[in-house]
């Protein structure tokens, strides 16, 4: 009979990693061993307003719709990330961001960096255009297919 063999202190990390990064999950696999944290996203509290007294009913005014928020990662336009990991807009916190809102980028230019298991990987322009819009902020958490520019 085997017996399973569960290594605490790596678990704790990845935890802490988890709770460091605000990601809900993580994954790691060495040969024949594999550890996957879950952590169930925090409920959120609704406050109950008390009703306030009446004096007298006003006519009430019509409200128009709120606008739906678009999903941007449907966007024609959307780059989308392709893993979990922490963004960075710059190379490191001292130099100017890769690109900026209004700028011409060619196919295949570095638009940022993800951080993924320490490893840094650079998502590049698929195609030519401008960058009409930074979704994201550098240091910032993201998740696997996440809208992070948008190139016109």
């Amino acid at each position: 009979m085997s017996r399973l063999l569960v290594d605490a202190d790596a678990i704790r990390a990845l935890a802490e990693i988890l709770t460091d990064t605000g990601l809900t999950e993580i994954e790691i696999a060495e040969k024949d061993n594999r550890i996957r944290v879950v952590r169930a996203a925090s409920p959120v509290a609704h406050a109950v307003p008390a009703p306030a007294p009446v004096a007298a009913a006003p006519v009430a005014q019509p409200v128009a719709p709120a606008a739906p928020v678009a999903d941007l990662s449907k966007h024609p336009g959307a780059v989308t990330s392709p893993m979990v990991g922490v963004a960075y807009l710059a190379p490191d916190p001292s130099s100017p961001p890769f690109v900026t809102e209004g700028q011409q980028v060619a196919a295949g230019q570095t638009l940022l960096l993800i951080e993924a298991m320490k490893t840094f990987n650079q998502i590049k322009a698929p195609r030519a255009g401008t960058l009409s819009k930074v979704l994201i902020e550098s240091g910032e958490p993201v998740e696997f297919g996440e809208a992070l520019v948008i190139i016109e």
